[in-house]
This record gives C-alpha cells, sequence and structure tokens, in this order.
C-alpha cells in the first residue's frame, strides 16, 4: 500500500522547547513538545510522612494539593508517570462551564435546585482556571478568549432562548464571519469560555504546590495500598508515604489498587491531530482564535494554535485500542467535510488519551471510606470540573466546606466492565447515526 501523504510526520512538528531533552516521558504530543518548563520530579525513595497524599498528578489531584497546600498542610502529590501524563496534559484545552452529562439529565436526576448549584460550580472551575492562570503569570499557558459553539442543522428556536450578553446567539452570516463554511447553521458565542496549553498550565500548577511546601513525585506507580487504619500507608517501587488522608485521582489510568474506584469507571480514548503549520491556507477558512466545538453528541472540537499557524483538531472516541494513523484520517475527513478548501493540509501528528467516565457522565467526587476521597470521573468535560472537584474535595478534608455533597449523587456506581464498554462504544455510533439523520433531516 502506498504512504498516505497526509500522514502524520513526527519530525515535521519542528525542534523541541530548550531542555525538552531532558523531560520526563511523555507520549508525543503538541503539547510536550512545547513545555515551558522541562524539569522533571524525583522518585519516591525512602520512608516519608505527610498529612495527606495525593495519587495522581492530574488536573484534579493537583487543584485538591494545591488547596490543601495554600491552608498549610504537608501535602504529596504522587505520579505513576509524569505530571500530566495522562488525560490532563493531552486534551482540547477547552475550558467552560457545564457538564458532559448535560443540563436536562442533572435536572432529572437532582431536582433543579441542586442541578442550579452544580452548574454554579461548573462555572466556578472555569474562573479558577482563569484566576490561577493570571495571578502565577503563568509561562506558555497561551490562554485565548472565546468558544464557539456551532449547530449544523436548521433549528435555532433553543438557541436564541438560551442567549445572553455573555454568550450571544449567532446566525449563519455572524458565524460566516469567522468561518469560511456552509456547515454551520446556527450558534452560541460563549465569550466568557476560553482554551489554553493545558500541560504547560498543569506543570506551573505544580510548582506552585513545590513552593508553597508539598512534595511532587514522578514514576512512582503506588503498588500497594493499606487504607483501612487510622494512618495510610502507600508503597511504591522504591518508598513508602505515610499519611492520615489520602486522595484518589487517577482517571483513565485508573488500576486495581481499589478495586472498587476501577470498577466505577470506564476508559475511553479519544483523539487529537494536529496539522502543518499554514497560516495563510487556514486563514482562508479560520479568521477567529475562538475555538469551535459542534454541538453534535458524537461532534468534533477544534482551535488554532501557535499564534494561529497551525490547526489542532479533535474528536472521535473509542473503547479499544485503535490506530492513530486510522483515526487521523477519520479526524481529516471530518475536517474536509466542513472546510474542503483545507485539502492540501498536511497532519503532522496524531495522539489519544484515555479519559474517565462514569455511566452517569459526571464527575466522582467524595469520601470513599474514613480518611480517603475520591475525585474521578471527568471525561468529556475536564477542565472546569477537574478544578472545581479539586477545591471541594480540599474543603472536605479541610472541615471548611461541606459542597463536596452537591456531588453526592453521582457515586461509584459500577461502570459495567467489558459489557459497560461494549455498550458505551455502541451508544456512540448510535449517536453518530442521529447526528447523521438530523442534519440530513433538518438541513
Amino acid at each position: 500500500m502506498r504512504p498516505d501523504p497526509r500522514s502524520p510526520d513526527p519530525r515535521s512538528l519542528g525542534p523541541r522547547s530548550p531542555g525538552a531533552e531532558t523531560a520526563a516521558p511523555y507520549p508525543d504530543t503538541f503539547y510536550s513538545r512545547t513545555l515551558a518548563d522541562a524539569r522533571r520530579r524525583p522518585a519516591l525513595t525512602g520512608r516519608v510522612s505527610v498529612e495527606c497524599a495525593v495519587i495522581g498528578a492530574g488536573f484534579a489531584g493537583v487543584f485538591t494539593a494545591l488547596s490543601l497546600a495554600r491552608a498549610g498542610m504537608r501535602v504529596a502529590l504522587i505520579e505513576a508517570q509524569a505530571v500530566g501524563w495522562g488525560a490532563s496534559g493531552r486534551n482540547g484545552g477547552f475550558v467552560s462551564d457545564g457538564f458532559a452529562s448535560g443540563a436536562a439529565a442533572i435536572r432529572r436526576r437532582v431536582g433543579a435546585a441542586q442541578a442550579e448549584a452544580l452548574q454554579a460550580l461548573s462555572s466556578e472551575g472555569v474562573e479558577i482556571l482563569r484566576h490561577e492562570i493570571a495571578t502565577l503569570a503563568i509561562a506558555g499557558a497561551d490562554p485565548v478568549p472565546g468558544i464557539l459553539r456551532l449547530r449544523r442543522y436548521d433549528r435555532s428556536e433553543d438557541l436564541r432562548a438560551d442567549a445572553t450578553p455573555e454568550a450571544p446567539y449567532l446566525d449563519q452570516a455572524a458565524i460566516r464571519r469567522h468561518l469560511e463554511t456552509a456547515r454551520y447553521k446556527h450558534g452560541i458565542a460563549e465569550r466568557t469560555a476560553f482554551h489554553i496549553h493545558p500541560l504547560n498550565t498543569l506543570r506551573a500548577l505544580v510548582a506552585e504546590v513545590e513552593r508553597l511546601g508539598g512534595l511532587v513525585f514522578e514514576q512512582s506507580p503506588v503498588t500497594g495500598a493499606d487504607l483501612d487504619g487510622p494512618l495510610k500507608v502507600l508503597t511504591t517501587p522504591a518508598g513508602r508515604i505515610e499519611a492520615p488522608r489520602v486522595v484518589l485521582a487517577t482517571g483513565g489510568y485508573t488500576g486495581p489498587l481499589v478495586p472498587r474506584l476501577r470498577r466505577a469507571i470506564l476508559p475511553i480514548a479519544t483523539y487529537v491531530m494536529l496539522s502543518e503549520p499554514a497560516p495563510d491556507l487556514l486563514a482562508q477558512a479560520i479568521r477567529t482564535r475562538m475555538a469551535v466545538g459542534d454541538d453534535r453528541r458524537a461532534g468534533d472540537y477544534y482551535r488554532l494554535v501557535q499564534d494561529g499557524t497551525r490547526l489542532l483538531w479533535g474528536g472521535r472516541i473509542t473503547t479499544h485500542a485503535a490506530s492513530p494513523a486510522g483515526i487521523g484520517r477519520a479526524l481529516r475527513a471530518e475536517m474536509l467535510g466542513v472546510y474542503p478548501q483545507l485539502g492540501p493540509l498536511k497532519t503532522d501528528l496524531v495522539w489519544s488519551g484515555l479519559m474517565a467516565y462514569a455511566r452517569h457522565r459526571m464527575p466522582q467526587i467524595g469520601p470513599l471510606q474514613p480518611g480517603v476521597w475520591h475525585v474521578t470521573g471527568f471525561g468529556g468535560h475536564g477542565l472546569n470540573t477537574t478544578a472545581i472537584g479539586g477545591r471541594v474535595t480540599a474543603e472536605a478534608i479541610l472541615g471548611t466546606s461541606d459542597r463536596v455533597a452537591l456531588f453526592a449523587p453521582f457515586g461509584l456506581d459500577w461502570a459495567g466492565g467489558p459489557v459497560g464498554l461494549a455498550a458505551a462504544q455502541a451508544t456512540y455510533w448510535a449517536l453518530q447515526v442521529q447526528d447523521w439523520w438530523r442534519e440530513r433531516k433538518e438541513a
């Protein structure tokens, strides 16, 4: 078979950032190649005592540790790979309010008042991230305001009704001022939302944890855990941590350490591709630095990066290992369905990452047993929800609020194991078919 001329060439992204040759072993992504700070953290060795140990240095674990450290608690972050190695360092970088479950499903489960309180928490999560990037002056976070939420079929009554000054309704003519395509019919411009370089942001937050006296250990998988006594004991290949409190924040890469937690999540893979540098070609299609996401239930999301010179396009999910090259071709086909004028655009890189989904598609945040908390299940809407999830978990540990109780109805439900994964994949395929039919029926 002749090689695809648009297939990814990992060499074509250009040189890595200064010092990247000493970086922890990240997967090859746009984010790992553009690190603002490539320092490694040591592996855990010997015996360490802290007041709280947090397993998992993704956004959920880091925000928990940061809030505790700011309150004066001595904390340790323990990461099996590298800070942000999982979905926290590979995602699309969108920061907006809401949850993956959707407002209507949340209201049905908990009622209007609690749904409104949860929505307020999700909005607070957006502001937490915005505040941290600004006050810490995070180098390389590259925040860019605005996300366009667009619709590919011709019905607008609900969008018009939900529009606000901060999220105005866009008709097709308004959309065309930003995007040279006839694919989108209606939309909303979320002006308070933004997008970022997630890995640079996360690594800077970890540096702040360290500045406050927190300990951070990489390449330190937790291989054993005694969580039943008043003093919890975690063991790694070369060390041991003792703490009266433990937080489990392991996401889509959760292993068998705590079986109840592992049974409650579905590890779902999502995919992202990055184009070659082509600012003039991209400008023919995309005339905005706002990010874009369509409102299909199996939709795509994309944004310009590196000062508008490259296109980052994400979408597709699988519940089994899939060829990044094959998924890259599928993502490229989606891109050309919206922007046929980008036919000459080459793909430089495709990567994937595992997200943690619960059956109810809400974060799973709360106490597991005395002295042990879990903060996971952020698939589909992670950056704002990890920020607020970490904060309310820390508040519960410190005894300063019981806001974590708002998440109690969304517990560690069994996700169904292999049957659950098969059902999730079948649901995704069914949603794709429904999206396809709706677009043609209401074109």
